[in-house]
């Protein structure tokens, strides 16, 4: 019989529809039940695409005999993180604060009053490696809060007083903006990190380092830095070489388990893709790189061909598991791996040698059960043939069993997409990948958008979830729209990105210090406000809107908005040299308020080859975080405050380069513009 999650939108919590388990969704009902009962509250957090938090609920949550005891003596709540990042934020800060580690599943024990005070992540059936099972756990738990009910009260307040007190070093406001030095002793303190032989940053678990490759990028285009440059791209092709990277279909999955990108966690997720998407295309900007231009390519294409709704938008994942075609079981990365005896079956025994080498498959393998995650170690000798075989493999694969897809619509991670593709659309010829970017943004704003200009931060199938927007939704948000007005030079769409960061402004920012929170001000309060400026898997909120806010002065001359921007990123002149790793968006910025940014318009007739020449170079430009605003004395266009004043030059198409809209002189020669910005390709 289905429990209470049978009427809930996300993919995850439908999951756990069917299971033995009382599940209560994350709401005040669920904690009125426990005051009612006098019961302790089980909180399970985690995401559709999250293996381990399959495995629990296979050995657990679907077990009847820890399910009648789970019910009788806890009221047990599901969260998918993916939907509520505010809740999921404040009790990993708190399992992360009492433990050393985090992850999901996260479980954690909460007082009737939302406050925790016994914390995990997976817990197994039965006890082993020193672990308890998870039948001890609510043993125990049970125990201290039936027989120490004052003990675990005073746990818990402890734990609330320690989190508020951790909030408060947040504060932005002694802290002056980052400075060159600061962005230089960044760029120190990666080197020392830098895997010289495999690319990336530490050890293992790799995770993909995008935002750190866009800072990297953007110092060396500020500063010359070579040693930034070669970071950036020995990480970009260690990577695009490796298993984390799709060799058939493209796209990247979360990350690496060992230290050589080889053995990936297969879950792909939307915003790592996007993210990725946008760096590799950078990554050619710079560079001209052959092999950054194709992965650009084929992530774009593996963002249209699999994660792309019906109604236009991007779904969030696609899970790591998918049924095994002998054992009919669900097994991790059994959709992508390979044996060479299948390459024979498939190719013949000439092609399948052939593709055993190109792709480093072995008998020996480099997976479970001798298969290979496929890599690419080296540029093929004959591209037909290297294409020939990928596209045979790649029908073949299709065939099989695919991994389950999380489709509901993330407000944030769609806008980290819209950017990506529209950039990688206008840069690589690619239209169909600009009208993508178009699609999906209207999809936000005709189910995301209320007509109060809030955002609600999922939709599935075309219906908008409950859940608010938080900081993340608005700044990528903007940030994809502020990257449809420089590729369509459609004005609504910086309308549209001034609307929102006018939320932010209005309901994140602390007026006093210039910080920012993660929730509105108005959004249900829980035992902490939650706030943090460090880049987890995307950009933070906080970094990210500094961004969005910052782009959006350059485009209008807001004094307003560039202050806020400026005031945002003190927090990473505190954090450039002690954490640059999980700074990398927040020191890409900074990179850009440094150069000024830029601040390009292009004024032509829409029609003119000249005008097209002029919006390409400005596009093409390396100059960090440099915005382009293109249009025609006396169009709508012209309304925007960067190309307000700026006439033709001799009759002829013209360029202006400007810093906080003081502008050099204005050029009519591509090749002139081309110095000027930077511009590396072509």
């Amino acid at each position: 019989m289905p429990n209470r999650l049978a009427d809930a939108t996300s993919p995850y919590l439908l999951q756990h529809a069917e299971n033995p388990v009382d599940w209560w969704p994350w709401g005040p009902e669920a904690f009125e039940e426990a005051r009612r009962r006098g019961a302790p509250i089980l909180l399970s957090v985690g995401y559709a695409a999250c293996h381990w938090c399959h495995v629990m609920a296979h050995e657990s949550f679907e077990d009847a005999g820890v399910a009648e005891y789970l019910n009788e003596r806890f009221v047990a709540v599901k969260v998918d993180r993916e939907e509520r990042p505010d809740v999921d934020a404040v009790y990993m800060e708190a399992v992360q604060a009492a433990t050393g580690q985090g992850g999901w599943p996260m479980t954690v024990f909460l007082t009737p009053d939302k406050e925790p005070f016994y914390f995990g992540t997976y817990f197994p059936p039965q006890p082993r490696h020193g672990m308890p099972s998870f039948r001890q756990v609510l043993e125990g738990v049970d125990a201290a809060w039936r027989d120490r009910r004052q003990e675990v009260g005073e746990v818990a307040a402890r734990i609330r007083a320690d989190l508020a007190e951790r909030a408060s070093v947040y504060s932005a406001g002694s802290h002056r903006p980052p400075a060159q030095a600061d962005l230089h002793q960044a760029l120190v303190a990666l080197s020392r990190e830098f895997d010289q032989q495999r690319g990336g940053f530490g050890d293992a678990p790799k995770f993909p380092p995008a935002m750190v490759i866009e800072y990297l990028l953007r110092h060396h285009a500020r500063t010359g830095s070579e040693a930034a440059l070669e970071m950036a791209v020995r990480t970009g092709e260690a990577m695009a070489r490796g298993g984390i990277h799709d060799q058939l279909g493209g796209g990247f999955a979360r990350y690496a388990v060992d230290a050589g990108w080889v053995v990936p966690h297969f879950e792909k997720m939307l915003y790592d893709n996007a993210l990725l998407l946008r760096a590799y295309l950078h990554l050619w900007r710079a560079t001209g790189s052959a092999l950054a231009r194709r992965v650009a390519l084929s992530t774009a294409d593996f963002l249209l061909r699999e994660l792309r709704t019906p109604e236009g938008a991007f779904a969030s994942a696609l899970d790591a598991d998918s049924l095994d075609e002998e054992t009919g079981a669900p097994a991790e990365g059994a959709y992508y791996v390979w044996e060479p005896g299948q390459l024979v079956d498939l190719l013949g025994p000439a092609d399948a040698a052939t593709a055993a080498r190109l792709f480093s498959v072995t008998a020996g393998g480099t997976f479970e059960h001798g298969t290979s995650v496929l890599q690419l170690l080296a540029e093929p000798e004959d591209f037909d043939e290297y294409e020939e075989i990928r596209r045979r493999l790649l029908e073949a694969r299709a065939q099989r069993p695919a991994p389950a897809r999380d489709d509901k619509v993330v407000a944030a991670w769609n806008g980290l997409a819209i950017a990506a593709l529209a950039e990688t659309g206008a840069l690589l010829e690619r239209p169909d990948l600009v009208e993508a970017a178009e699609r999906a943004a209207d999809l936000l704003l005709a189910v995301h958008l209320t007509p109060d200009g809030r955002l609600l931060r999922t939709s599935r199938d075309g219906c908008a979830g409950a859940n608010a927007g938080v900081l993340e939704d608005y700044a990528d948000t903007a940030e994809g729209f502020l990257a449809l007005y420089a590729v369509t030079g459609g004005a609504e769409w910086l309308q549209l990105a001034g609307g929102l960061l006018d939320t932010v402004l209005g309901h994140f920012a602390d007026e006093a210090s210039g910080a920012l929170y993660d929730t509105a001000d108005d959004a249900e309060e829980l035992i902490r406000r939650p706030q943090d400026p460090t880049d987890n898997a995307t950009p933070s909120g906080w970094t990210a809107a500094a961004g969005a806010l910052l782009a959006y002065a350059a485009y209008t001359g807001s004094d307003r908005h560039r202050t806020a921007a400026e005031r945002a990123l003190g927090i990473v002149g505190a954090l450039a040299s002690r954490a640059p790793r999980f700074i990398g968006w927040g020191l890409a910025v900074a990179e850009a308020l440094l150069d000024g940014p830029r601040e390009v318009a292009v004024v032509g007739p829409a029609g003119d080859p000249a005008t097209a020449a002029l919006r390409r170079v400005a596009l093409l430009g390396t100059a960090p975080g440099a915005v382009v605003a293109v249009g025609e004395p006396g169009d709508p266009g012209a309304e925007v405050p960067l190309l307000a004043d700026r006439p033709l030059m001799g009759g002829a198409p013209a360029a202006y380069v400007c810093r906080h809209f003081a502008c050099d002189a204005p050029t009519t020669d591509a090749a002139v513009l081309a110095e000027r910005l930077g511009v590396a390709v072509e």
